[in-house]
């Protein structure tokens, strides 16, 4: 199946309301449209202490990672804010995949 695709809601100064989070698709994975100005709000909203994780998929090696992906840990309960993406390392979609559907996503270009 295709990795389920996300919209960024647009950032503004005189302030923009957050959309409510998505669940992470664990099976197929998810994607953004990514121009370099997309950051992602991801919350492990896991109640015990079991920590989640996102792993980003990369076009080429990217700090020194040598698969195509970077995993980041979000532990129980916690909020995290990623991004930008550039797109010479992420690409012009950036494919990301959650370890569970816990993890919630809201996507914000700015």
């Amino acid at each position: 199946m295709p990795r389920t695709s996300l919209t960024a809601i647009q950032a503004s100064r005189a302030g923009t309301t957050l959309p409510a989070a998505t669940a992470g698709d664990a099976t197929n994975g998810n994607q953004i449209a990514n121009d370099g100005r997309v950051i992602l709000i991801v919350k492990n909203t896991n109640g015990a202490s079991t920590a989640r994780t996102i792993t980003f998929q990369t076009s080429h090696s990217v700090d020194g990672l040598t698969n195509p992906t970077r995993q980041e840990s979000i532990p129980a309960g916690e909020t995290q804010v990623f991004g930008p993406f550039s797109p010479n390392d992420y690409g012009s979609v950036l494919a990301f995949d959650v370890s569970n559907a816990e993890v919630t996503i809201q996507a914000v270009h700015v």
